[in-house]
């Protein structure tokens, strides 16, 4: 899944697609309203491909992640709301990744996690293709033989 150029921008709500660079800012499209702006470098931006989250041992990429949901959920939007109680969130992400660092992710970033996963499913931009498929499936195999080895 390719996450370039989707962005989240705080103090707005949703995602954004990147559209052009300007002189001193960048200019994003909304991915639901489709309104287009300047986002200024004095705002903070991060672009999902680089965000990760906690596990007890490391970070997991934001794409592993929404591709594990994605398998959980066979494709289809979320079985679980963003404004569900803090304790289902919370079963519901170690249903999605057992191992999650549960002190360094909030609830809010569970939330922020469903809230961007149905957005980007729902405008069809998770395209999982099989090379990267078959390359986490033998990461996975190394894992557990690196682990099933010490």
């Amino acid at each position: 899944m390719d996450l370039k150029g989707i962005l989240s921008i705080s103090g707005h709500s949703g995602l954004f697609k990147l559209i052009t660079h300007s002189k001193n800012a960048i200019i994003v499209e909304h991915l639901e309203t489709k309104k287009r702006m300047p986002a200024y470098a004095t705002s903070k931006i991060s672009a999902l491909e680089d965000i990760a989250m906690y596990t007890q041992d490391s970070e997991v990429q934001l794409s592993k992640i929404l591709k594990l949901i994605f398998d959980k959920e066979n494709g289809a939007e979320a079985s679980i709301k963003p404004s569900e109680k803090p304790e289902l969130l919370k079963k519901y992400m170690t249903s999605v990744l057992p191992d999650y660092d549960k002190e360094r992710v909030y609830v809010s970033d569970i939330k922020r996690l469903i809230t961007w996963y149905n957005l980007l499913q729902k405008f069809e931009l998770l395209k999982f293709d099989e090379t990267q498929d078959a390359e986490n499936k033998e990461e996975q195999v190394e894992d557990s033989t690196d682990k099933t080895a010490e």
